[in-house]
């Protein structure tokens, strides 16, 4: 009588060293992600009051379709499926006046994190205040917030030595409004409707000045007070 026996050793699956680096490397990304999550808002754990505490807007406000114009300078532009309110987020202005989104209430914001360590960040200012040359108003601002730490002279004099004359200067002086913004690399813009709802955001950087970036602003510039398209 035969006697069965298990599977030899050889047949067993081993584990690979790539497969092994994926799965550690997954582990990490995982738990980077919990203590990202626990830093911001609702975690409890967000960068004090002055950077506020960024919620999600009415499930039910209607935004304004973005998608079709994501193509182009904004083709990685990723509309928001669930609108953030934006409103409480705090910064300084060049005098030092404590602002919120909340000022800014009635215009469609354009609200863009750099630093002046931020290679590509620089790159993109030009454009940025040819942006604002063109389109800013009562109904529409870039407003650029500098992450720089150290004060607010870094990204004052950078600003004034590549002539920037359209932009406003804010300054978020504790570094680190990308936290509750749940913006980790920067460049970072949002695009903000009147009422302080995000729409949607694009990493990275990009030529703002162009008609497909223009195309997109003026949607949400056009749309009624209720988030849907202007008739």
């Amino acid at each position: 009588m035969s006697r069965e026996t298990g599977p030899a050793k050889s047949d067993e699956k081993k584990v690979s060293p790539k497969t092994r680096f994926q799965l550690t490397a997954f582990i990490l990304a995982a738990v980077i992600a919990a203590v990202l999550y626990g830093m911001g808002p609702m975690g409890g754990k967000s960068d004090g009051d002055r950077n506020g505490a960024v919620e999600r807007a009415d499930a039910e406000a209607a935004t304004v379709d973005l998608a079709p114009l994501t193509v182009g300078a904004v083709e990685n532009f990723v509309p928001a499926e669930a609108p953030l309110d934006l409103k409480p987020i705090s910064f300084v202005d060049a005098e030092g006046n404590r602002l919120t989104l909340d000022d800014f209430e009635g215009r469609v914001v354009l609200l863009n994190l750099w630093a002046t360590w931020c290679g590509p960040c620089r790159e993109e200012m030009p454009a940025l205040d040819r942006l604002q040359a063109e389109l800013g108003s009562d109904e529409f601002e870039v407003l650029a917030l500098s992450l720089d730490r150290g004060g607010i002279d870094k990204p004052r004099d950078f600003l004034a030595e590549i002539g920037v004359s359209n932009l406003a200067l804010y300054h978020d002086e504790t570094g680190r409004m990308n936290v509750p913004l749940g913006a980790f690399g920067l460049p970072t813009t949002l695009l903000i409707d009147r009422q302080g709802r995000s729409l949607g955001r694009l990493v990275g950087p990009a030529h703002w000045d162009t008609g497909t970036a223009i195309a997109l602003i003026r949607a949400a510039i056009d749309a009624d007070e209720t988030g849907g398209p202007a008739s």
